[in-house]
């Protein structure tokens, strides 16, 4: 047990955790190291890399937190962010990937990409296809996904995934991204089962971040009313931590338990479907 009374059962354990430098991510990353876990924080900036990490070690004594710089809109970023997490650790027994973005415009990448299908979708998508055989190795592992019920509103146009031809909606590609998310973690699920890592996804509530409070001002009103990053992060730590989630895979989670998915995200042909353009767009085969 730790001195703020959290259990220390990841001593040992590694977790990786996507846009750690700031919100849910880095409350979910204090969350792991606080019951023990070492913690790979993946971030853009380093100056606010380090912020983070210094707040994590005061607030988890001891704590083992490390730094990956990557942009994750950029695919050699991720590429080179898993070799190097496989290079430091040789194990990943959790992988969260909750980086995201929300883009009013369209804008691409440096890859000619999409932006928001590319850090929401492709980034988590490619992370974790690499440290697979990290996290098999790690077995019992668990992969979990950052989603949100804006995928309810998810339309994914097979033609035009990256939403090029006519107006760009901002709103509409976010809930489109957010549907991938769950469409991959369900074929994730079932191409893992019976290896020990599990997968799920995850909606965190109303949360006051600046992907929600940039992305869209008036809501700023409302803040008050919002969850927390540490409250939104809870079920993101229960997923990853939590003994009763271990064997739980496939499934789609709000404030820790499972829930039913519209009927989009449990199309198995549209994973499959989505999974092999996936790979298209990353060069994997």
């Amino acid at each position: 047990m730790s001195v703020d009374g959290a259990p220390r059962d990841l001593a040992g354990r590694v977790c990786v955790v996507t846009g750690a430098s700031g919100g849910i991510g880095k409350a979910a990353a204090a969350g792991l190291a606080r019951r023990g876990a070492t913690v790979a924080l993946v971030v853009r900036s380093r100056a606010r890399g380090e912020a983070a990490r210094e707040e994590i070690v005061r607030a988890a004594a001891g704590a083992d937190v490390r730094l990956v710089l990557a942009d994750l809109s950029r695919q050699a970023d991720v590429r080179r962010a898993a070799d190097e997490v496989t290079a430091a650790f040789g194990t990943v027994h959790v992988l969260l990937n909750n980086a995201g973005v929300y883009t009013r415009r369209r804008e691409e990448t440096v890859d000619g990409v999409e932006m928001q299908w590319a850090v929401n979708h492709l980034a988590p998508f490619l992370l974790t296809r690499l440290l697979l055989p990290a996290l098999t190795a790690s077995a019992p592992a668990r992969v979990v996904t950052m989603s949100s019920n804006a995928h309810r509103a998810g339309d994914l146009r097979w033609d035009d995934l990256q939403m090029k031809c006519g107006r760009y909606r901002g709103l509409r590609q976010y809930c489109n991204t957010k549907l991938a998310n769950v469409l991959f973690t369900r074929e994730r699920a079932r191409r893992t089962a019976g290896t020990g890592v599990t997968a799920n996804a995850m909606h965190p509530g109303v949360v006051a971040t600046e992907l929600l409070l940039g992305g869209f001002p008036p809501l700023r009103l409302l803040r008050r009313f919002m969850r927390t990053p540490e409250q939104g992060a809870a079920t993101a730590v229960y997923l990853a931590a939590d003994p009763a989630a271990a064997a739980v895979t496939g499934e789609y989670f709000i404030d820790a338990k499972p829930v039913q998915l519209s009927t989009s995200a449990t199309d198995d042909e549209a994973a499959r479907r989505l999974w092999e353009a996936s790979e298209r767009m990353v060069g994997l085969g």
